[in-house]
């Protein structure tokens, strides 16, 4: 399996922890990742993705 190259959310504070960190291995697939916790990685699709972040601002979460 190749390496992933992973990016910080720009959205995450400049210290260390307290970041969000993804990687896209394929375009079907992004791993997600808080960087206090990197071997714990969530995967979803760019899709879903989109989905739950217009959700969370439009504040429409039910």
């Amino acid at each position: 399996m190749p390496q992933l190259v992973w990016q910080k959310s720009s959205f995450s504070t400049g210290g260390e922890g307290e970041c969000v960190e993804l990687a896209a291995p394929s375009p079907s697939r992004i791993h997600l990742r808080e960087s206090d916790h990197p071997h714990e990685i969530a995967t979803t699709t760019p899709h879903a993705l989109a989905a739950l972040l217009h959700a969370v601002k439009d504040r429409d979460l039910s």
